[in-house]
């Protein structure tokens, strides 16, 4: 699989892997970007990240917390509230939706270009 590839169907799945990321506890950018390197994305660079949180902050998913920091300017700390974890329900349903129909359809294609040899 290419990296393009993975990055592209990424795209659309990667706020609800971070809304999923907040819904076990709250977190601030670079936790979320080491335990997304964690559970195996490993090409997910910070930047990405950032912008994503910013996304859902302005959408109203998350709820931000400045705590001060040791180093520097206070860090943005985010949870997930009560409309974040709406849309994550959401997310998830509408992810069993199409995983369920994608699986079905690469078995049926699988099943017919087995029986054309």
């Amino acid at each position: 699989m290419s990296k393009q590839q993975m990055t592209e169907m990424l795209k659309g799945t990667l706020e609800g892997i971070v809304l999923e990321i907040l819904a076990g506890q709250p977190a601030y950018g670079y936790e979320i970007t080491a335990q997304l390197r964690e559970q195996g994305f490993s090409d997910i660079v910070e930047g990405t990240v950032y912008a994503l949180l910013i996304r859902i902050e302005q959408r109203g998913f998350v709820d931000v917390a400045k705590v001060p920091s040791e180093k520097g300017p206070p860090r943005k700390v985010y949870s997930l509230n009560a409309l974040g974890g709406e849309y994550l329900g959401g997310f998830w349903s509408t992810w069993d939706f199409l995983a369920e129909r994608i699986e079905r359809l690469h078995h049926h294609s699988e099943h017919h270009q087995g029986k054309g040899q």
